[in-house]
């Protein structure tokens, strides 16, 4: 039961990722403007989405644990060239562009890069949500931002959420084992 729960949520979480930024893309699109969007919060994404993606393959995991990232990237990659597009210069997108794709080799020169660019996924995909907070925050204006693309992006981490609890209930579970392990061995 729990593995095709398991399997619902994994095809579920692909599905929801093909379409994630398709509700962004539409409104940027419709609206003729990127207002609202930040930048530097989508290339934070784009960046960890690469990450995850390059740690992936450089170890050799199954496809189906990361499909959702090319497409993501993909999405990203459109949504960046709107936003360029929107703001009067598509071509300021190449530096930004070469960078991505010159950073999939130099991820995968020494083990230490990729594993340290992993272990720092967390930072970035946090400081990519800060710095769109940032810019809502400052114009006090939503502008284009999808709110179903945001709500999408919830619904993919909430799956996670099972994992977070079950965590911190065997943190809780190994705490208390090595309190009571302490008491036992004073009580000798």
């Amino acid at each position: 039961m729990e593995a095709a729960l398991l399997g619902l949520c994994n095809w579920s979480t692909l599905g929801v990722c093909a379409a994630l930024k398709l509700p962004q893309i539409s409104a940027v699109l419709a609206a003729r403007s990127a207002r609202g969007l930040s930048l530097p919060s989508l290339l934070l994404e784009l960046a960890g989405f690469l990450v995850f993606l390059r740690y992936q393959c450089y170890y050799g995991y199954p496809p189906l644990t990361y499909l959702e990232y090319p497409i993501l990237i993909a999405q990203d990659v459109i949504l960046l060239l709107c936003i360029f597009h929107f703001n009067g210069n598509v071509k300021q997108a190449t530096p930004y562009i070469a960078v991505l794709v010159s950073s999939w080799f130099v991820l995968a020169l020494q083990k230490w890069i990729i594993d340290l660019a992993m272990n720092l996924c967390t930072f970035i995909s946090v400081a990519s949500k800060f710095a769109q907070l940032q810019c809502l925050w400052k114009t006090r204006d939503s502008g284009t931002v999808s709110a179903l693309t945001w709500s999408l992006s919830s619904y993919t981490c909430a799956i996670l959420l099972r994992f977070v609890i079950m965590l911190a209930l065997n943190i809780w579970v190994t705490v208390t084992v090595l309190r009571y392990r302490k008491t036992a061995i004073k009580a000798e």
